[in-house]
């Protein structure tokens, strides 16, 4: 088998499907690597070091795709990459396609056997496969150091000959991966946390990182696979309160709730924000799914009744050596348990490659996408992932 690694193009991206270090360990399971000339450049993996480690890279895109049995990539493919694409090679990438169902029609008609990392289940046997928590982790830790940066106070408490230096309070809205990350990143530059989660079942976690869990009466919102679900209209209610209480006191809010395949839900206000200090800050790492804050702008950084919103969507991507490093050993797994001894071994009774694979030989093969496509769903919005 070959993959072929392409240079991603989306504005601000860095990162790369495929790090040199990766290319070793493919070849001993007789995967051969094909990487586009630049490909890695953005996240400091030059030409010479693909080549040392066996890699071929190709000048241009026809020679890259000519003879690859896969696609690996990023950020979801184009209408233009995929009439690029062979008719019955593989692609793997984020593809979103609970959302974005144009992609899914277009990979279906080029009889694509397309994986979506972002579908790829939450189990034990998958957590090395897990783009999204591998990313998210990258997420929210850039998320804690921009808001750091934004904020124009210390985040220890300082013992100074001045006087004492209060510490900075943070709230940090959804504990997953990302929000994980961001509590331990915020901990150790001294910062006061507190967090919430419609998930009752994070709070030994959060507590385990030395942050307080903010409570509030409602039912637990966690579904099988460990993401979160839309609560019911009272829950709400009592949620917005809590938050609002909290928000107020905090000199950073960090956002990471998502719901897949959703809007992201709206916990900050535009009220809210007006309640906070001068000089707060906001960082919603939920941007490209339209945020959790109400005045959110996707792609940039605003200043709204005094406070900072950053509204940034390449977050990850800031973070882009470890940040390719990681996907790239994501990638390692994902293919090597895929593809057994460089043939594709695509079992669809396998929980894995049921959850990943959503098109294959002409046909919509995943059960829940097929139903949304087939059933004429909202058609292309794309979620970030990250900050899951």
């Amino acid at each position: 088998m070959r993959i072929a690694v392409r240079k991603e193009v989306a504005a601000g991206e860095r990162r790369v499907a495929i790090v040199p270090e990766s290319v070793k360990r493919l070849a001993a399971k007789k995967i051969e690597v094909s990487v586009l000339a630049g490909a890695g450049a953005a996240s400091y993996a030059s030409d010479d070091e693909y080549r040392a480690a066996g890699a071929r890279v190709d000048a241009s895109l026809e020679a890259l795709l000519a003879d690859a049995d896969a696609v690996l990539q990023i950020r979801p493919p184009s209408e233009q990459d995929v009439e690029q694409l062979k008719e019955g090679s593989a692609l793997v990438s984020l593809l979103y396609p609970l959302s974005d169902h144009a992609l899914v029609r277009a990979l279906a008609a080029r009889k694509v056997t397309a994986i979506a990392c972002d579908m790829i289940p939450r189990t034990t046997l998958a957590q090395m496969m897990d783009v999204l928590s591998s990313q998210a982790t990258a997420a929210g830790y850039e998320a804690v150091l921009m808001a750091a940066t934004a904020l124009p106070k210390f985040f220890p408490m300082l013992m100074t000959a001045a006087g004492t230096i209060a510490p900075a309070r943070v709230l940090i809205l959804g504990a997953g991966v990302a929000g994980l990350q961001a509590i331990g990143t915020a901990r150790r530059l001294g910062a006061v946390v507190e967090v919430f989660d419609v998930r009752k079942v994070v709070k030994e976690q959060v507590e385990s990182l030395g942050a307080k869990f903010v409570e509030v009466e409602t039912e637990d919102a966690q579904t099988a696979g460990g993401y979160a679900k839309e609560l019911s209209e009272e829950s709400k209610s009592k949620q917005t309160e809590a938050i609002a209480r909290h928000v107020a006191k905090a000199d950073v809010v960090i956002c990471t709730a998502l719901i897949p395949g959703r809007r992201a839900p709206v916990l900050v206000t535009a009220d809210m924000v007006e309640s906070m200090r001068p000089a707060s800050v906001i960082v919603d790492l939920a941007a490209e799914q339209q945020g959790n804050c109400e005045l959110t702008r996707p792609g940039q950084t605003v200043v709204e009744h005094g406070v900072t919103i950053i509204g940034m969507t390449d977050l990850t991507s800031r973070m882009c050596a470890h940040a390719s490093q990681m996907y790239s050993r994501n990638m390692e797994k994902l293919l090597i348990y895929v593809a057994k001894d460089g043939v594709w071994k695509l079992d669809f009774k396998d929980e894995i490659v049921s959850g990943c694979v959503i098109t294959h030989g002409g046909e919509i093969v995943h059960p829940k996408v097929k139903e949304l496509v087939l059933g004429g769903g909202a058609t292309g919005a794309k979620s970030a992932g990250a900050a899951s």
